[in-house]
C-alpha cells in the first residue's frame, strides 16, 4: 500500500507543477498583454489562453490540494461522534465523491471525443479544445484515485482526523 500511495503522491506533485507553470504563464501573459495594450499592440487571443490555462490550473491543482486536505471542510459536527462513526462517515463521503469524480471524468472524456471528432477549436487562435478536455478528465480521475487513497488511509488507521 505504501508504494501505491507514494506513486499517487508523485503523480500529484507532477500535476501541481503543471498547474504552477500554467499559473505563472497566466501572470506573465496577462502582464505582458497589459503593457503591450498600453502601446496599442495587445496580444491576440490572450483571453482564450488565460481561460484554457485557468482550467488547467484548477484541474491539475485539485488532486494535490485534496491529498494535502487543503480544501475547506466543515467538521465541527463530526467531532461529536466516535472515531468509528467518524471513519464511517469519512469513508461514505469519499465513496460518493469517488463515484462523482469518475462520472465527471467519463463525461468529460465524451465531451473531449466530441470536440475531437467535430474539430472544435477556440474562436480566435483556433486552438484544438480536446486536449484540454482530456486533461481535465485525467484530473478528475486522479482526484478519484486520491480519494480512494483517503479510504485506504482511513482503513489502515493512518488518516489524521
Amino acid at each position: 500500500m505504501k508504494a501505491f500511495l507514494d506513486i499517487v503522491l508523485k503523480v500529484n506533485k507532477v500535476m501541481v507543477a503543471v498547474a504552477a507553470i500554467a499559473l505563472t504563464f497566466i501572470v506573465l501573459l496577462t502582464t505582458t498583454d497589459v503593457v503591450l495594450r498600453a502601446t496599442g499592440r495587445p496580444i491576440l487571443g490572450t483571453y482564450e489562453i488565460v481561460a484554457i490555462c485557468g482550467g488547467i490550473v484548477i484541474g491539475f491543482a485539485a488532486p494535490f490540494t485534496s491529498w494535502r486536505r487543503g480544501h475547506i471542510a466543515v467538521d465541527m459536527g463530526l467531532r461529536k461522534f466516535s472515531d468509528g462513526t467518524r471513519n464511517g462517515i469519512n469513508i461514505g463521503t469519499r465513496c460518493l465523491a469517488i463515484t462523482l469524480c469518475l462520472l465527471i471524468s467519463w463525461h468529460i472524456v465524451k465531451i473531449g471525443t466530441d470536440f475531437w471528432s467535430g474539430g472544435e477549436v477556440s474562436n480566435t487562435l483556433q486552438l484544438p479544445l480536446y486536449p484540454v478536455a482530456y486533461g481535465i478528465a485525467a484530473c478528475f480521475f486522479t482526484l478519484s484515485v486520491v480519494l480512494f487513497c483517503d479510504v485506504l488511509k482511513i482503513l489502515g488507521g493512518s488518516y489524521e482526523q
